[in-house]
């Protein structure tokens, strides 16, 4: 079993000497860094031990040992019973012999993304790096490989940023079902077992829900975590919400300390990105999960969402999303502050999926056109006009928004506005009631001088005129995705 007394000594250490201590006080003093504030979208990946039975999602290794679920019933018509052959069973069938980190940074590239978030280590327990804290590992078991160093190297040369997400602190409860029959999930357990602790589950938003997770396993976390860190230097570390958790508050400040203190020490700057309030605001960067805002807000904010709208893993029967619906929301976001992180889910032999590659590359070629309004963009003292409602908060991405010609979102970058047309018009003219000239009861919004207005991916300026109505454009684009008017105004 692992000695985790050294590093924890090492953390220990690196918090005393750096410049951030483990107190909210001490934390509040971070700011993310100027590279963070510029980058607009990311590329998320779930792949692990759950893309081999890539059936239901990427919970297939809880959900298969739930007496009645549609895993647990699929599992045992498949591959038999459950004390038979259980999850960990599926590590050697994991073999991603096509797995190519190049051939995915490029693809990366070529969709457009500034940072990429693989997923190092899933509810589910199994490492996708080399590790000396647990041998169920990707570089022991399975495909034998550093996933997340070769991807790493892979998208760094690309000039892409690389993070980590770790899901860690679910393990604690996330194999149990498995002990309530017959299954290959059973005491006795210790640290360094692949199903430990299988704690009972419990209310999953109850921050204070017992049994409560050890200093034992809190440990473990954090020294996982650290040693992510200190082998992989991420940029950005991703948490999924059960870090909320009313125990983990103080290992959660250790760790932001001894992260920050380590990218000081590197001069790369750091980004967490959390839920559900997990870290004191100010003193990282909040995340909606499938879900945005509906106003602008003055902080850096992040939606994490998927191509999929059922799964965050491959699965069979995945539901793809249409890559103009998500470009939209890549626009609306980026207007109000935000930036999207977007999953893709590989297969289980390292092959991304032809759907996830299209719309990958759909959103790739649209941003090669029209990425000065996205990439670099600051918001506008307005982000957006018109009649069509976002809704607010998680799990909102499967409501669909039915934008119009009308519906437009503003950024300002290079000296220029930038006004994006979320719906191409029928009679391919538009109206921007935000940039209309000052009224008769002097209540306009907008006293500034306009000089010209273009489209991107067009040469030549196009034909408008102003009044109280509006700045009204005549545009002859024919886009199924969003039309950017860049505006010269004095």
């Amino acid at each position: 079993m692992y000695d985790m007394k050294p590093y924890l000594k090492i953390i220990d250490e690196v918090i005393k000497k750096g410049p951030y201590k483990d107190t909210w006080e001490s934390l509040s003093q971070y700011q993310a860094p100027d590279w963070y504030q510029k980058k607009k979208f990311g590329i998320f990946i779930h792949w692990g031990v759950y893309s081999v039975p890539a059936f239901g999602s990427e919970w297939y290794s809880r959900n298969m040992y739930i007496q009645g679920s549609p895993e647990y019933e699929h599992h045992i018509k498949t591959y038999g019973k459950h004390s038979e052959f259980g999850y960990k069973d599926f590590i050697p069938m994991f073999k991603a012999e096509k797995f190519d980190p190049d051939a995915w940074a490029s693809l990366f590239e070529e969709a457009g993304a500034q940072y990429v978030v693989p997923v190092a280590e899933h509810h589910d327990g199994f490492q996708m790096y080399k590790s000396e804290i647990s041998h169920w590992n990707a570089y022991e078991m399975g495909p034998k490989r550093d996933v997340l160093g070769e991807l790493g190297r892979s998208c760094n040369q690309k000039g892409m940023r690389m993070g980590a997400s770790t899901h860690r602190i679910e393990h604690w409860f996330f194999m149990s079902h498995g002990k309530e029959f017959e299954s290959d999930i059973k005491e006795p357990m210790e640290r360094g077992d692949f199903y430990w602790p299988a704690m009972k589950e419990a209310d999953l938003q109850d921050i204070n829900s017992e049994p409560t997770p050890t200093k034992e396993f809190l440990e473990d976390w954090l020294v996982r975590t650290c040693e992510i860190i200190d082998r992989y230097h991420p940029q950005i570390l991703y948490f999924d919400w059960w870090i909320q958790h009313s125990s983990a508050k103080p290992y959660l400040k250790k760790l932001a300390a001894y992260y920050y203190n380590r990218a000081a020490e590197w001069g790369t700057g750091a980004v967490i990105n959390y839920k559900h309030d997990a870290f004191l605001f100010g003193t990282a960067v909040p995340d909606v999960e499938r879900g945005q805002f509906a106003e602008v807000k003055p902080y850096l904010w992040q939606t994490d969402t998927a191509i999929a709208l059922n799964s965050w893993c491959y699965t069979e029967n995945n539901q793809f999303k249409n890559p103009a619906d998500l470009i939209c929301d890549l626009v609306d976001i980026v207007s109000k502050n935000g930036r999207m992180l977007l999953n893709v889910g590989p297969k289980s032999d390292g092959t991304i999926s032809k759907e996830d590659q299209y719309v990958l590359r759909e959103i790739g070629r649209w941003l090669k056109v029209n990425n000065e309004a996205i990439y670099d963009a600051q918001i506008w003292r307005k982000a957006a006009e018109g009649p069509t409602e976002i809704v607010e908060g998680q799990f909102s991405d499967g409501i669909k928004k039915n934008f119009t010609s009308q519906d437009f979102r503003f950024t300002t970058a290079n000296g220029k506005l930038y006004a994006t047309v979320l719906k191409c018009s029928t009679d391919h003219t538009y109206c921007i009631k935000s940039l209309g000239i000052q009224d008769a009861s002097k209540k306009a919004n907008f006293n500034g001088i306009i000089r010209k207005v273009e489209v991107l991916g067009k040469d030549g300026e196009l034909a408008w005129t102003r009044d109280e109505e509006g700045l009204h454009i005549e545009c002859g684009v024919e886009s199924d995705k969003p039309i950017v008017f860049r505006i010269t105004i004095d």
